[in-house]
């Protein structure tokens, strides 16, 4: 049995498949996922599970350089905005590296999805709560 925090199997293999600046999406329920990337959907009710348990089981397995985040999140979402500026924090002390963040309009946060080689369905129902890692190297 895997040892670690993160126990889904198909984002283990996911991470464990990553190269350098591949992408992984993390989504509320509502986020459409294109066609071109794997879901994974973990949504069972309004709110389960939510947007940062599952961000932080990602992280605490994927090396991230980047995050990119829809600008609208920090007028119609401005708690969650708080919980990822703290986590995000706090994983790059964890990882010893800096973690970038880029801003973008939700419609090209859309767009970038369709390079995702997955995007995670959360039961997170609250505006905006999104998130794409890029992927960093550990070396």
């Amino acid at each position: 049995m895997k040892k670690g925090q993160l126990l889904n199997s198909r984002i283990s293999a996911v991470i464990s498949e990553m190269g350098h600046t591949d992408t992984i999406v993390i989504a509320d329920a509502g986020l459409p996922i294109p066609a071109s990337a794997e879901r994974i959907d973990l949504a069972l009710t309004t709110g389960v599970p939510d947007f940062i348990t599952t961000l932080l089981n990602v992280l605490s397995e994927l090396q991230v350089e980047k995050i990119t985040i829809a600008e609208e999140i920090i007028k119609a979402n401005h708690t969650v905005w708080d919980m990822i500026t703290a986590v995000v924090k706090k994983t790059a002390k964890a990882q010893g590296k800096p973690i970038e963040t880029a801003m973008v309009s939700h419609e090209r946060f859309k767009e970038m999805t369709k390079n995702a080689k997955a995007v995670i369905r959360t039961g997170e129902c609250t505006p905006y709560a999104n998130i794409i890692l890029h992927s960093g190297v550990v070396f």
